[in-house]
């Protein structure tokens, strides 16, 4: 029997277009690469870096075989959980849970990005809303919480978080290493307690007759 790569998850943005999470695949390669290339000066700004002495971040395009193994031991090992964005049978970004912590925290972060091609179209929160679910159901994972931490001067990306209702816990002062140095984050969270009817996913919907800011879908560091 061929084991799980890690689940497949589909839902609607409010406007009604289909999204699906499913794991990356080494044949994934030259699609993923392509769209990073397209996108680069769109995902530049809100990209990790790696501070002053801080090991090399790996060449995925040049080892893209031992990237996947090693997002495939994450899920095993159960410290994170990365999914590829795929609508109309492609690959337009990345989700990824991180830093998953079991036991009395139960709590998890999530980060994305997507390509500019598909920006302002609700991909990413619809993205966002279905690794939450799929983190907090009662059936799986069951975490406690979940956060994302978002640049202070990302304002689609905080918009983000606006539609999908998550609590506003401050600021975290030079939180992370992005676009060549340490960036203020602003961090927003949600406790299963919180969650009505539907999860995240649904609290999408109430979106659907809103005004929709413009470039709703930029990144937030995975």
């Amino acid at each position: 029997m061929r084991r799980s790569r890690g689940p497949v998850l589909s839902g609607s943005t409010p406007a009604g277009e289909l999204v699906s999470l499913r794991p990356l695949r080494v044949r994934d390669r030259a699609e993923l690469v392509r769209l990073r290339t397209r996108s680069a000066d769109w995902l530049r700004p809100w990209d990790p870096t790696v501070p002053p002495g801080g090991a090399p971040r790996r060449d995925i395009a040049a080892d893209f075989r031992g990237y996947v193994r090693a997002l495939d031991a994450e899920r095993r090992s159960g410290s994170g959980l990365s999914l590829a964005i795929v609508v109309d049978d492609a690959i337009v970004g990345m989700v990824a849970a991180s830093s998953i912590v079991e036991g009395a925290l139960r709590s998890g972060s999530i980060g994305y990005w997507v390509g500019h091609e598909v920006a302002g179209r609700g991909i990413a929160p619809t993205a966002v809303a279905l690794l939450g679910d799929h983190l907090m159901d009662p059936s799986g994972r069951a975490l406690h919480r979940i956060q994302l931490e978002i640049r202070l001067d990302n304002a689609p990306s905080l918009a983000v978080a606006a539609k999908l209702g998550l609590r506003d816990e401050g600021i975290r002062r030079a939180y992370l290493h992005i676009d060549g140095a340490w960036r203020d984050h602003r961090s927003f969270a949600v406790v299963t307690e919180e969650i009505g009817p539907g999860g995240l996913l649904a609290r999408l919907s109430h979106q659907q007759h809103q005004p929709r800011p413009r470039h709703t879908d930029q990144p937030a560091p995975p």
